[in-house]
């Protein structure tokens, strides 16, 4: 499901936007989040990363300790969602090289 422009709140993304560094980024997340919804978050975009690099899905339960239910979501994003993680996996591939 997509959020609609009205049920966004648009000051928390232009915010985002405006973290310079990894550490502020760290704190800021820090401060937002309690320690599981973190948690939550990394291990989803650990498993997208996953997906990406080809690893299946019992390799991927079996390193990151997600549940089948949430690789399958994170793989139905990848393939049907918005393309962010896409593009933002090539631009932190072209960054590496």
């Amino acid at each position: 499901m997509k959020i609609g422009k009205k049920e966004k709140s648009e000051q928390l993304y232009k915010a985002i936007l405006q973290l310079q560094d990894e550490e502020e980024c760290y704190a800021f997340f820090q401060d937002l989040c309690t320690v599981s919804e973190l948690r939550s978050m990394e291990q989803r975009f650990q498993v997208a990363s996953l997906l990406d690099d080809g690893m299946i899905y019992n390799d991927i339960l079996e390193r990151t300790g997600a549940s089948s239910a949430t690789i399958s979501r994170v793989n139905r994003s990848l393939n049907y969602g918005t393309g962010a993680y896409a593009q933002l996996f090539a631009r932190m591939k072209g960054r590496e090289q």
